[in-house]
């Protein structure tokens, strides 16, 4: 059944939360239900749960405006997430088949998908089969990631409220550090396995009332020991506290990922990718103590980059809504092997608008930041890439707060 070009919509949310995926299962939702979709449903974790014949009817949960205020100012995946790879059809046509069949038990007419690499490759995928087996079902990826590494988009949303976040609690981090009249150096590590966009944008604590941080460490430039405790001795002769921000996936020149010569290495998940990096900030505040002799502690932001919904970019927030809705109307118009894209316009004012690309172009390949937006010594990033960051992090939602503490909307 079609009704305005659109029929029956699916949507699932996969890979890593953030502060605004929600927004963007908000913004397929609304569109959807504007242009009259007969059912509008959602998959449980993902691909994998839909796999299993788990999805929820969204047009009969999310029933007052009240619902959608709400998944704007909720964290993490509210329809849940999963880290699942297709496999080559070539090798196992089963999950297909199956996919498909479900697909048609449900008249499935559009398929949104929304995630960062990975899940652009499910995508693809999807899409490929489709052309091949002739389905006229329209398959779009809605872009998601905090690590803000998806090619041929501006940026993600999800990086803006993460980085938003980040620059806030580097701050805090950094006049907490000054209390003591002592020789200290704290490391902070942040998110980011290939690429520095994350840990680039501690440089946006820096401002009138704030140096921000002293090095910014990315995984775009090789770690030198020497270089580096070279450079903290010479930082810790002009300031007594020297902040650091390092980002996880920071390697050796030899490609070794610093935590592992903290943990001996990690587990792998469905894609290849290391399921968890954890351990470069207790690397380099050991490397400091034993060879400076100087007080060191490593801090790790862990999983708050990535909820921390409270401090959510408001323009992060909104375009995570309307990539959400611009996935829709690419499939109105019937298009399908696309991913929403955001290109900016203009710095200031700030503009983006959004737009589609081929998903070939995207699934499994990574960007990263670029090197002349990266100091000339490595240790930090320059006014360029403030200058890409800085829009990104404007505006505030207010949670609404309920005995205390802000309400989420839960499955």
């Amino acid at each position: 059944m079609m009704t305005n070009g659109i029929g029956n919509v699916l949507v699932g949310q996969s890979g890593g939360p953030t502060a605004v995926i929600n927004a963007s299962l908000a913004g397929v939702y609304e569109a959807a239900r504007s242009l009259d979709a007969p059912r509008i449903y959602g998959m449980k974790y993902g691909i994998q749960g839909f796999l299993q014949g788990n999805l929820v009817e969204l047009d009969k949960l999310l029933g007052d405006k009240l619902d959608v205020e709400l998944m704007l100012r909720t964290p993490s995946s509210y329809l849940g997430s999963c880290r699942y790879k297709l496999p080559d059809p070539a090798q196992d046509e089963g999950p297909y088949r199956t996919l498909f069949a479900l697909f048609e038990r449900y008249d499935i007419r559009a398929v949104f998908y929304i995630g960062g690499n990975d899940s652009m490759d499910t995508i693809a995928r999807l899409s490929a089969w489709g052309r091949a087996t002739g389905s006229s079902i329209r398959f779009i990826g809605v872009p998601k990631t905090i690590d803000n590494d998806l090619m041929l988009t501006d940026h993600t949303p999800g990086y803006g409220s993460a980085a938003k976040y980040i620059a806030a609690i580097m701050k805090e981090v950094i006049c907490d550090s000054s209390v003591y009249d002592l020789r200290s150096v704290t490391v902070a590590e942040i998110m980011g396995r290939h690429a520095g966009w994350l840990a680039g944008a501690a440089c946006l604590a820096c401002g009138p009332d704030c140096d921000g941080p002293d090095m910014i460490l990315l995984p775009e430039v090789p770690f030198s020991p020497e270089t580096f405790l070279r450079k903290v001795d010479a930082l810790q002769r002009s300031k007594p506290n020297v902040i650091i921000a390092a980002s996880e996936g920071v390697r050796t020149r030899d490609g070794v990922f610093l935590c592992d010569l903290v943990s001996g290495g990690g587990q792998l998940d469905a894609f290849g990718h290391k399921s968890m990096l954890s351990g470069t900030s207790r690397y380099l505040s050991d490397l400091i103590q034993s060879n400076l002799g100087c007080k060191s502690r490593a801090i790790e932001l862990s999983t708050l980059q990535r909820c921390a919904s409270h401090l959510a970019s408001r323009t992060d927030i909104d375009e995570a809504y309307r990539v959400g809705a611009a996935a829709v109307e690419a499939a109105r118009g019937g298009l399908t092997g696309r991913m929403v894209t955001l290109r900016r316009m203009s710095d200031v004012p700030y503009q983006c608008v959004t737009g589609t690309v081929e998903i070939e172009q995207v699934a499994n390949l990574e960007k990263t930041v670029p090197a002349d937006w990266i100091a000339a010594d490595g240790t930090h990033v320059n006014a360029a890439f403030e200058q890409y960051a800085r829009p990104l992090i404007q505006g505030e939602l207010s949670p609404i707060f309920v005995n205390g503490t802000p309400r989420h909307i839960r499955l």
